[in-house]
């Protein structure tokens, strides 16, 4: 198989050089850029507990990503196109301890020796607007691409970005088909069971999605969005993030406010949640302190894309925190020593608390017991992040990072976890 991915790579690549050499005559060769990403990926998380349904997940793989992104042709209509190949290899696990999301799995769970895909997408620029069809990897406030594995979680669709009214960014993406982070092929379009609130096996045929940012000052954005995972919910999202300069450092806030309602023939069932996420923080000489409070309404469980990130402050390693009617209460601080001298060192630590969680639909054997006593679901966890990038020399952009969780719930499994990830970038 892997012959066969190194073929499709080497085939994606001459396409593209293909199109970038005939359009050299364009004079938009200079615009083209390139980057070999490499990334070995170890990740362990042990459970806690005589009910847990698995001990541990421990693998180890590597990464190989090919990004190929061309500028545009000359004129009016300017015409380019992105490629981007991946390859992923095991280089340890076994069916007791697979499923880390580093690597596909089959029905007896032993995970895949390789895996690998060819993304691309055919973009279009007038003006100060872009339409992109193909493979897309979105980071919206409704529809954020996962990337904390090997490679970005991707979309097949298209999408329009549009910065023609001043201030005012306009976005528009319709969607039929992922591909998971840990998967080589088209997947449907699902929604993340959150511990059994929702159907993981309920599938939809497309993704609607419209999205308004208005900045009408340099440090202010407004944003409103709203999108429809067919037959399952439709998702709105109010956002106000500021900042402004205080005394010898910089103050911020952002508030993201979701709702969620089933609509057509509501395949996931009743879908009922509103959630506040807030952050406030002071940053000044290389250290910043973050925190806020987050508060989930309605009858069901935040609802969002299988897959995909949450786009809360309170999402962690282990656990996103957005229950039904859980209450959270999130701080964080990160420090960057290159305010020591030390540039492409960063370290930061985080603390979220949830509580007041409804349990009626978690399926957990925890959360039942919970149940039957009338106690809600508590839950905490911490996480650690350090990590090096080597700023110049032969071995610029080599990257190490530790990634550390500690976990604790009276309605789940608790459990430790560590990431070791060390990368490599070229860029060309």
């Amino acid at each position: 198989m892997v012959t066969k991915l190194l073929s499709r790579v080497a085939l994606s690549c001459a396409t593209l050089g293909g199109f970038w050499a005939s359009s050299v005559r364009a004079d938009f060769m200079e615009d083209g850029s390139g980057s070999l990403d490499l990334r070995n990926f170890y990740f362990n998380r042990d459970y806690h507990g005589p009910l847990a349904a698995q001990s541990r997940r421990d693998e180890w793989a590597q990464g190989f990503g090919l990004k190929l992104l061309s500028g545009y042709t000359e004129g009016t209509v300017g015409i380019g196109l992105d490629a981007f190949a991946m390859l992923g290899l095991r280089l340890d696990s076994s069916p007791d301890r697979s499923g880390s999301g580093l690597l596909p799995r089959g029905s007896d769970k032993r995970a895949a020796e390789e895996y690998g895909d060819i993304a691309l997408a055919l973009k279009v620029r007038v003006g100060n607007s872009e339409i992109k069809a193909g493979s897309l990897i979105p980071q919206l406030p409704l529809l954020s691409a996962n990337y904390s594995r090997l490679f970005p979680q991707t979309f097949d669709g298209v999408q329009l970005i549009s910065r023609d009214f001043e201030h005012i960014t306009f976005t528009l993406l319709h969607a039929d088909r992922t591909k998971l982070r840990d998967s080589s092929g088209d997947d449907r379009l699902t929604a993340m069971p959150q511990q059994g609130a929702y159907s993981s096996t309920a599938t939809s045929g497309s993704l609607s999605y419209l999205g308004f940012d208005f900045q009408p000052f340099r440090d202010v954005t407004l944003s409103l969005h709203e999108s429809e995972l067919e037959d399952m919910f439709r998702r709105g999202y109010a956002g106000f993030k500021a900042n402004t300069t205080l005394g010898d450092g910089k103050v911020f806030t952002e508030w993201r406010y979701f709702t969620a309602q089933d609509i057509g023939r509501r395949l996931l069932g009743e879908v009922d949640n509103q959630t506040l996420s807030t952050n406030f923080g002071y940053s000044w000489a290389g250290h910043t302190i973050s925190g806020g409070f987050q508060r989930a309404y309605g009858s069901t469980a935040y609802a969002f894309v299988g897959g995909t990130d949450t786009y809360l402050f309170s999402e962690q390693q282990i656990s996103t925190f957005a229950l039904a009617q859980e209450r959270v209460w999130h701080a964080r601080y990160d420090y960057d020593f290159a305010a020591l001298g030390l540039p492409g060192l960063t370290f930061n630590v985080r603390y979220v608390s949830g509580t007041n969680v409804e349990l009626s639909h978690v399926s957990t054997t925890k959360a039942r017991r919970q149940l039957a006593s009338g106690e809600r679901g508590d839950e905490w966890e911490r996480t650690s992040d350090l990590s090096y990038t080597i700023q110049s020399g032969p071995l610029k952009n080599l990257s190490v990072r530790w990634r550390n969780g500690k976990s604790h719930s009276n309605f789940s499994d608790s459990a430790d976890e560590d990431r070791i990830i060390l990368g490599y970038v070229y860029n060309f």
